[in-house]
């Protein structure tokens, strides 16, 4: 094993030279971040197999893994959602390929807290053919679904000895795929199915070729989980179709993979609360003849679960949005975190559902970036909540009148409505964390910019790392709104002469923007790293104050930097995640950006630097010289 400190040789007060020709491990250090979720070497996938251990109450937050040699899955524990510590040391996995069910791949699945024998039971995909891809025929038994349990506090998950719990797809379906089952509880679903009470469910995630995506759903029958009954399709759409026109939820795509099912209210989670959907979808910009692609899309949606004319459940969504509209940004998988948890008992949060997202390196392994010499691929993004958001006093114009990612929940006589929608937000002891403990704090003035032109205005002080937290909320004119207005107005960050990155809103188009394009200046010396800008769209609604006037909704956003990673939270319903590769030890400035006619405003202006260490008890190790 070698050190992560930084390799000697290497300025970074200098141009980069091609870092695919460095040495292993050399650049370790450079993008790491200090305050997600990522193994100390090697590489990290999807987040998965997450749970409330109802023993010790910590939160299991696991993630599939894959070293030098071995493919399946780790993890680490959290008692406060703000620290981690690995669940085996030098992150051991917990459970690996290379069993009778599962010769080839361990993929994603999800835990029963209490299962066999009050046991933390995994139910996962169990892999015996690859290549799998919704663009070739599919191998009949590529992928199964079994079980393992875990005797020792999930430091290892021991396979059941007998065959997969689900043999493999449905009769007579041709699927693109199989796998990623969720398993949950559900008193509404209990009714509705007539299930013996406290039933367990579980969502496989798939498609069916010349048909389009779909969700398959299971439910337990019998005491040890081992065998599942199949009620059919809960959900399927058309292949790569959209949501409405595609604006505010993208393609449903050809194939679904990591789906979630979680009930919501506006506190969190609530057995009786709404029914909300993650799910990734795979789909092609080629609607006739697909080829093998890279795009995907990490989506949600709500909605009803109701019998059909065969009696079978079936999902209707009534909105669908983006979870995260970062194109590196896929696979979210989260859990229930009860209030009674150990994680929860500080803070006093209810029931609620936590999320993670992995945030891939290299493009789903389509671009060739410099693994080798950073030593490490990929994170987890920051944990964050998710709940039934509720907009309120909004007028009741055209602007709330499409098929998007929110709906109508109530008509008020006042001409407002109330809308609904899927609220997200960084953990609350995270957020809470990043401020205290910051080892510095910086507050600028409120103010406001417009001229007509463009500004970039410097902050008073700037960080003097890559870690920090940026809050603001930023105002604009009622009269601003429109498809000619011109305003843009956000922040430049990790800026330097030679290197910057603006982050901003664009009025025209209801877009937050991550301009990338002089982001990294190892771009221009190194193949493998994207700088093509970051977007997603967000609706900024009209409001009626309580004098009766009309105004736009303020824009608050909540931007984490840390290293590489930067995270855009806007409004407690959108997230924007990507990659942001600088070089240079300058580029940390920090400034307001503003373009266009007409003038916002800029209040609450805060930068909390330092984040946390989310690891205070790993041994900074990095993989052997060999490389990853």
């Amino acid at each position: 094993m070698v050190s992560l400190s930084p390799a000697s040789g290497i300025d970074y007060n200098a141009a980069p030279p091609n870092l695919s020709t460095l040495t292993n491990n050399s650049i370790v250090e450079t993008w790491r971040p200090r305050a997600h979720v990522l193994p100390p070497s090697y590489h990290i996938g999807d987040p998965c197999m997450h749970y409330t251990d109802p023993q010790t109450g910590l939160f299991h937050v696991g993630f599939l893994y894959t070293s030098n040699t071995t493919g399946g899955a780790a993890g680490a524990t959290t008692g406060d959602l703000v620290t981690y510590r690995d669940t085996n040391p030098d992150n051991v996995h917990f459970i690996v390929s290379g069993g009778i069910n599962d010769p080839v791949a361990v993929f994603d699945g999800s835990v029963i807290p209490s299962g066999i024998n009050g046991t933390p039971t995994l139910l996962y995909t169990s892999v015996s053919y690859l290549p799998i891809q919704w663009t070739i025929p599919y191998i009949k038994g590529s992928e199964t679904q079994s079980l393992a349990v875990s005797y020792d506090g999930g430091a290892n998950f021991t396979k059941v000895a007998h065959g997969p719990s689900i043999p493999g797809a449905p009769f007579g379906v041709n699927v693109t795929g199989f796998r990623d089952p969720y398993v949950f509880q559900s008193p509404q679903m209990d009714r509705l199915l007539d299930s013996a009470q406290d039933s367990w469910y579980t969502l496989v995630s798939g498609g069916e070729h010349g048909v389009g995506p779909a969700m398959f759903i299971y439910r337990q029958y019998d005491v040890d989980f081992r065998d599942w009954e199949y009620l059919g399709k809960m959900w399927s759409e058309p292949a790569n179709s959209t949501w409405g026109d595609g604006t505010w939820a993208g393609r449903w795509g050809f194939n679904f993979e990591v789906a979630n099912a979680m009930f919501l209210d506006e506190e969190g989670f609530d057995v009786e609360g709404e029914m909300f959907l993650t799910l990734g979808a795979e789909w092609s910009y080629e609607p006739i003849q697909p080829q093998v692609s890279d795009v995907r899309s990490m989506l949600w949606a709500a909605g009803d679960t109701r019998l059909n004319d065969r009696g079978l459940p079936a999902f209707q969504p009534s909105m669908a949005g983006y979870l995260d509209w970062g194109r590196s940004s896929y696979a979210a998988a989260g859990k229930l975190i009860p209030s009674t948890a150990k994680v929860s008992q500080k803070s006093g949060a209810s029931d609620r559902f936590v999320s993670y997202t992995w945030l891939t390196n290299d493009f789903y392994g389509t671009k060739d970036f410099p693994i080798r010499q950073q030593g490490w691929d990929g994170a987890l993004t920051t944990a964050r909540e998710l709940f039934r958001a509720v907009i309120s006093n909004v007028i009741y114009n055209d602007l709330v009148q499409e098929i998007a990612s929110w709906r109508v929940s109530r008509l008020n006589t006042d001409g407002t409505v109330e809308l609904a929608t899927l609220g997200q937000r960084i953990v609350r002891e995270a957020s809470d964390a990043f401020k205290t403990k910051a080892m510095k704090v910086v507050s600028e003035p409120n103010s406001t910019i417009g001229d007509g032109g463009r500004t970039e205005l410097e902050f008073s002080a700037s960080p003097s790392s890559k870690h920090f937290l940026l809050t603001a909320t930023l105002e604009f004119p009622f009269a601003a709104r429109g498809i000619d207005s011109d305003v843009k107005a956000g922040f430049t960050i990790l800026s330097s002469e030679h290197e910057s990155t603006k982050i901003y809103y664009q009025l025209s188009n209801e877009s937050i923007i991550i301009d990338r394009g002089n982001s990294s200046a190892a771009a221009a010396t190194t193949p493998g790293i994207d700088t093509s800008n970051e977007a997603g769209k967000l609706r900024l609604f009209d409001l009626k104050a309580s004098n009766g006037s009309a105004y736009m909704e303020p824009l608050h956003l909540s931007i984490v930097v840390d290293g590489g990673v930067v995270e855009v939270y806007a409004n407690e319903r959108f997230v924007l995640s990507t990659w942001v590769w600088t070089w240079y030890a300058a580029s940390n400035n920090v400034a307001f950006y503003h373009e266009g006619s007409s003038a916002a405003k800029f209040s609450d202006v805060m930068i909390y630097e330092g984040l946390v260490d989310a690891w205070p008890g790993r041994s900074r190790v990095s993989n052997s010289s060999s490389g990853i």
